[in-house]
């Protein structure tokens, strides 16, 4: 879809040397297929930019959730030498204070780590919905820039025809297209 904006401006110059012909049929038609490109162009673009959104919202999603594995480790850590200090201080000797002192410090710590794992893979979780939205909206767009494509198509079938169905059907599909572009993102 990179060379949408390219194809677009090719079927407005074609619809402009058609418009030449002064037949108002084919100046309607050709107006309908310079609306279209223009709305395809818009429709590519913002399919674009939908698709990288959802890269890097997954890539965001894929880096909260490795820092909260991180913070996990490092509960689990501190988890584990708190237990190791209670333990010492339980065999009492004389630095029995210093370790109980030692275990509440690494306890306390660990409820930190603890806090932000969790809200990390909450960010990892949002970040993964923030990539299904961009993700639904980009297929959304494909298939509006699908019927507005088809819709150009078309209209060049009404000027090549002379009939008006197949102009009808062209603006059919670009109603169509618009509307699922307002789908994707009201939707």
């Amino acid at each position: 879809m990179n060379d949408m904006p390219l194809e677009a401006h090719e079927h407005a110059e074609h619809a402009a040397h058609a418009a030449h012909e002064k037949d108002p049929f084919i100046s309607q038609v050709s107006i309908t297929i310079a609306v279209l490109a223009v709305v395809a162009a818009v429709a590519g673009s913002l399919e674009t930019f939908e698709s990288g959104g959802a890269i890097i919202s997954a890539n965001e999603a894929v880096l909260n959730q490795d820092k909260a594995t991180d913070q996990w480790n490092f509960f689990q850590a501190k988890s584990l030498k708190k237990n190791l200090y209670a333990l010492a201080a339980d065999n009492g000797g004389p630095k029995a204070e210093a370790y109980k002192a030692k275990a509440k410090e690494e306890g306390a710590g660990q409820d930190e780590a603890q806090a932000e794992a969790k809200k990390l893979e909450e960010e990892s979780k949002a970040d993964r919905a923030a990539s299904a939205r961009h993700e639904h909206r980009h297929h959304r767009l494909s298939l509006a820039a699908t019927f507005l494509e088809m819709g150009i198509a078309i209209s060049t079938i009404a000027i090549i025809t002379r009939k008006r169905w197949p102009w009808l059907a062209s603006v059919a599909l670009g109603m169509a297209g618009a509307a699922v572009i307002g789908v994707a993102y009201l939707g």
